[in-house]
């Protein structure tokens, strides 16, 4: 009986080329991320500046610009001022009055803390774990301007946003976090956008901080400041985005099962 040639190496199939995707290309699920980010910045710029419709924001808006206002009051001690008011209203905007300090710093400071506030709750929308994690800080968030607000529908609102908050741990294995997560950290990053429509379209009491800018240091216009710091926060964002893409590769199923082992619904 004749004894079957082994094959010759030109006689075996190819093997294949690993192909080695890039770690900052998205996925399918990662690229929902990136369409729901600009969908968010629409809708919110839309809210923020419609009369009426602007109330509906107002819990998430007062932690917005509390913390924007908490950057300011931090940069004061820090640089050796002393606090003489604060103020955080919905409509009115947000206002530090300090005395002394480094009033270039204790500016900076504002726009600064709000932008990288928010880069890292998007972070949130990447991530149900993540999320998860974020969802604590922001129920404390949204508690505590209510300790200077007396508005009966602010404070009735800001139950609902809680009891979302809450809800929302329940829903598709508190994947419905991530959208929630996402939409404060748009809302957070884009402060200066807010800050001046507020001041240009509505003509509110408190200046925005790029017209403080201009003020500060007038040989720079306003405008030119507010360019500066939209293109400031454009670039972080970006940044964040690709941190998000690189770091969190997990499938819908995978995000499960991590979120399941750290206090699980």
């Amino acid at each position: 009986m004749a004894t079957p040639l082994a094959p010759t190496p030109s006689d075996r199939p190819p093997i294949a080329p690993k192909i080695h995707q890039s770690p900052i290309r998205p996925t399918h699920d990662e690229a929902v991320v990136l369409y729901v980010i600009v969908v968010y910045s629409v809708v919110i710029f839309a809210l923020w500046n419609i009369p009426g419709a602007r109330n509906i924001l107002n819990p998430l808006k007062l932690m917005t610009i509390g913390w924007h206002e908490l950057c300011h009051m931090a940069a004061a001690i820090l640089t050796g001022g002393t606090i003489l008011s604060i103020t955080i209203d919905p409509n009115l905007g947000g206002c530090t009055r300090v005395e002394g300090g480094h009033p270039s710093i204790i500016l900076t400071a504002g726009y600064l803390g709000s932008t990288f506030f928010g880069a890292a709750f998007t972070l949130g929308g990447w991530d149900i774990l993540v999320a998860k994690i974020l969802s604590f800080i922001l129920g404390v968030g949204l508690l505590c301007p209510l300790v200077l607000v007396r508005d009966k529908l602010t404070i009735l609102l800001t139950i609902c946003y809680e009891a979302l908050l809450v809800g929302f741990w329940f829903i598709d294995h508190a994947s419905a976090l991530r959208w929630y997560c996402l939409f404060v950290g748009i809302m957070n990053v884009f402060y200066v956008v807010w800050d001046i429509a507020d001041d240009k379209f509505f003509r509110k009491v408190n200046d925005s901080d790029a017209t403080q800018f201009g003020v500060l240091f007038p040989r720079i216009p306003a405008h030119v400041w507010a360019t500066f710091w939209i293109l400031f926060e454009v670039g972080v964002l970006i940044g964040f985005i690709f941190i998000g893409i690189a770091s969190f590769k997990l499938t819908p199923a995978q995000m499960y099962v991590q979120a399941a082992g750290w206090l699980p619904t």
